[in-house]
């Protein structure tokens, strides 16, 4: 029989991916996997199987029906070993279109937050029951602010676009992207030395991880903010904690973080300058409508045997 599995949601309910399943006579379940082997034990003879944040491993892939297809809920597709389900001919599709405008909205709010240093004048009033606008320091206005956007993709652009109205001066560095209107594409050392704040846009892949590191930190401008609402692995997160406390960067907001959830000892969670959300920079009610309903019918598509909209091969995800 037909078997149609999601290892792991974050959604209220699963209705489009059940439709799916009950249209093509399939068996259907619902699991709540986070380690190897209840993901294994889950996706047992499956032809279909939803995946969030569950590992799909080799071990994994080895246990679905033969032709399966994977279809990750999201962009990125890092916890899924794209290699080992190309040699078992399993596909593996994501849903890149979801919530593109979601997580710009989600950035740029980090952003201004950060660059008006909100944070840091509620905990001063808090703390000490008022303060002057100048104790905390110079604000540029937004005109003479630099933003540095690390990748270029669907997410990079749109948060281009909402940067524009506020005029701020905007540098990219990915070395796939063509020129767009009003972006300096850059070296990433030049973008790190010259812009107010860096926001992260780039795939997890073994040549990006750590990108900002230790000496990335020491290259930026200092007093430089950072926004990270791409893939924890991006940062090295002792790094930034000591990047932070010696000044260099004045101040983060990180949306993702590896491991994740956020390790309990993480030297980030004793610093005020660091601003937290819960891997929250997707959600809406309009993007997860429209990244299950997407998801779904890619599952149609591959019940159906018809060419999946947006298959994947290589390793990373945007």
């Amino acid at each position: 029989m037909t078997r149609v599995v999601v290892t792991d949601h974050a959604f209220g309910g699963v209705a489009a991916e059940a439709a799916v399943a009950e249209r093509f006579g399939a068996e259907f379940s619902v699991h709540d996997c986070r380690g190897e082997d209840e993901t294994i034990r889950a996706v047992a003879g499956a032809d279909v199987a939803f995946v969030n944040f569950a590992p799909v491993t080799d071990a994994v892939l080895a246990a679905m029906a033969p032709g399966a297809t994977v279809i990750r809920y999201g962009i990125g597709y890092d916890n899924v070993d794209v290699a080992a389900a190309e040699a078992r001919g399993i596909s593996v599709a994501t849903v890149p279109d979801y919530g593109s405008d979601t997580v710009a909205d989600h950035t740029v709010a980090l952003l201004l937050t950060l660059l008006r240093k909100i944070p840091a004048y509620d905990r001063r009033i808090r703390e000490t029951g008022w303060c002057a606008p100048s104790d905390l320091g110079s604000i540029p206005g937004f005109a003479d602010t630099t933003v540095g956007l690390v990748g270029l993709g669907r997410i990079g652009l749109a948060v281009r676009r909402r940067l524009a109205a506020f005029g701020f001066r905007v540098l990219a560095h990915d070395p796939y992207a063509e020129s767009a209107d009003g972006i300096t594409l850059t070296d990433l050392d030049t973008l790190l030395c010259e812009s107010h704040a860096v926001s992260l846009h780039a795939p997890l892949t073994p040549q990006t991880r750590h990108l900002l590191g230790s000496a990335a930190f020491a290259r930026m401008r200092e007093g430089a903010v950072l926004v990270n609402t791409s893939r924890g692995g991006l940062v090295d997160h002792d790094a930034l904690a000591d990047a932070v406390r010696a000044g260099r960067v004045a101040a983060a907001a990180l949306d993702v973080f590896d491991p994740e959830p956020l390790a309990a000892d993480s030297p980030l969670r004793e610093l005020p300058q660091i601003l937290f959300t819960p891997h929250a920079a997707f959600y809406s009610d309009s993007s997860l409508a429209a990244l299950q309903r997407l998801a779904a019918e890619e599952a149609e598509r591959a019940l159906a045997g018809k060419p999946l909209r947006c298959p994947v091969t290589g390793g990373g995800g945007r």
